[in-house]
């Protein structure tokens, strides 16, 4: 009981923890809030046209902001489906067995009849052996959240949460229209932090008159540190957004970034890269008018993705015309893997979104390899 206890503080002390960057976020935001409305626009703005444009102006992206973030932190990120996982008999022939070709032959079982394509830089079968899966491709496990992550991009602290398939699209919006929200402070308030500065250098007979626009020493402080935060968080944000934007048109995750994924014929960093604007439309939807908005509507179930490789899986099936066996998996509910692997130029992919399978057509079969090598079970985090 006491190891046990023990845990159990351990982890609720490490929840408190995790929420502390979130808690800060929060209270830059609420503070931010008042410091513009409230010290700005109503106490040191004498225009009303003026006050009324900014207020409006603050308050729709504040709402776009606010709701992208709170998506991000709430949207709980998908894990593999049921389909992945080792079933009752392949766990106790993989505890009764040692690490050799008995283990894996339950993975190459496994893994034939799913759309999976990646490996491992050994070229194995992607295995956790915490989560007892077989891993999708672009699917990793988070050392935080202690599970598997579909399409997984990193663990973002400042919203306590895995950003991946599910939210990735949330986290987007979020960082660009917390962009916009702290240029849009930055850019109305500079004329008053210019005067609040300007300020400094006038004779004390010449500050009473000069200080109309500033009615109090209060909304001063307020409209300097406001400014001064807006810029310095903008210059962060830049950054990130911006290499956020070329891994989406790159169609590559932060961590296929750091280390490309492995395929049969080797890793390749452009493996799931299907042109700028198929890229941009797998995260963000084929529907416009939902691209600003923080819904869901990227493309795909986030266990298969389709890629530009032209090269032949030889283990998985090669025509296009092949039915799965009846008992293989489905996915979700009335949704099944693809029935080939998705490997052709990219003006034949993404033709039917967002399904991301192939159906119909003639194609010539290609052959299929003759062997395959030796796959050992590898752990990655």
């Amino acid at each position: 009981m006491a190891p046990s206890g023990s845990r159990s503080i351990k982890r609720s002390c490490q929840t408190v923890l995790y929420w502390i960057p979130v808690l800060f976020i929060n209270l830059i935001v609420a503070w931010s809030y008042y410091a513009y409305v409230v010290q700005l626009c109503i106490e040191s703005i004498n225009n009303v046209g003026e006050k009324i444009v900014y207020l409006l102006a603050y308050h729709v992206i504040f709402i776009l902001f606010t709701w992208a973030y709170w998506q991000t932190i709430f949207t709980k990120p998908m894990n593999p489906l049921k389909e992945f996982h080792l079933s009752h008999s392949d766990k106790e022939m993989l505890e009764r067995e040692d690490r050799g070709e008995s283990q894996q032959e339950v993975l190459r079982r496994m893994a034939k009849d799913l759309p999976i394509y990646t490996r491992t830089m050994s070229g194995a079968i992607r295995f956790c052996d915490r989560c007892q899966l077989v891993k999708p491709d672009r699917c990793h496990h988070c050392s935080v959240c202690d599970k598997c992550i579909l399409k997984m991009d990193h663990h973002c602290p400042w919203v306590n949460n895995c950003v991946g398939f599910s939210n990735y699209k949330f986290f987007m919006l979020f960082l660009a229209y917390s962009l916009l929200y702290c240029l849009f402070i930055t850019a109305t308030d500079l004329q008053y932090f210019i005067k609040f500065w300007t300020v400094g250098g006038k004779t004390h007979d010449r500050l009473l008159e000069y200080l109309n626009g500033l009615p109090d020493t209060q909304a001063k402080f307020h409209i300097m540190f406001l400014f001064f935060a807006a810029s310095m968080f903008s210059v962060s944000l830049a950054s990130l957004f911006v290499y956020h934007c070329w891994l989406v048109f790159k169609n590559r995750s932060t961590l296929e970034a750091v280390r490309a994924p492995a395929f049969r014929h080797g890793a390749d960093k452009n493996g799931f890269s299907l042109g700028l604007s198929k890229n941009f439309r797998q995260v963000f939807g084929d529907e416009m008018r939902y691209w600003l908005l923080p819904v869901f509507s990227s493309l795909g179930d986030g266990c298969s993705f389709p890629t530009c490789l032209v090269n032949q899986d030889p283990e998985q099936p090669t025509s296009p015309g092949h039915q799965p066996p009846p008992n293989k998996p489905v996915v979700g509910e009335g949704h099944q893997f693809p029935a080939k692997p998705l490997r052709e130029s990219q003006s034949r992919l993404l033709n039917r979104a967002p399904s991301w399978t192939e159906n119909g057509g003639a194609e010539n079969k290609e052959r299929q390899g003759t062997s395959n090598p030796a796959m050992v079970i590898e752990n990655e985090t």
